[in-house]
């Protein structure tokens, strides 16, 4: 049964130019895309996406990075979706990412590590909804 996720290629792989080469991985991986958007987040909606780690030392940076350059969302069909797509990204740290993989290929580093992928099936459809309506989704 395919079931769904929802990933951001974020803007250290855009401005890297890595837009193409990540969405053939996706691709190739045998995902379909079922949204997909290019944008801008202020520093406000980039905060309310990440506001479940506002307690964390690492919030204020984030928020600042995701809101530096252009990003790419998608809501993304598999089987088993969200398990299928976070061995599709790798680890959150690329030098302990898995050869192949899309943080292993073009991940600066930890905090610039080129994709978000949701961890559990809840949280792909709680992020999928912060960017996408149901009349978005194909």
């Amino acid at each position: 049964m395919s079931t769904f996720t929802f990933t951001i290629i974020k803007p250290d792989a855009v401005r890297a130019s890595n837009i193409g080469n990540i969405l053939a991985m996706i691709n190739k991986a045998g995902f379909r895309i079922v949204a997909m958007k290019y944008l801008k987040l202020s520093e406000q909606q980039a905060g309310q996406f990440y506001a479940v780690h506002a307690h964390r030392p690492f919030y204020s940076e984030l928020v600042a990075f995701m809101s530096s350059g252009p990003i790419v969302t998608a809501v993304l069909e598999k089987e088993d979706a969200v398990a299928s797509f976070r061995t599709l990204i790798g680890a959150t740290n690329p030098a302990e990412a898995a050869e192949g993989t899309i943080r292993k290929l073009y991940a600066a580093n930890v905090g610039e590590n080129a994709v978000h992928g949701s961890d559990s099936d809840e949280n792909a459809q709680i992020e999928a909804n912060f960017f996408f309506s149901s009349l978005d989704r194909f």
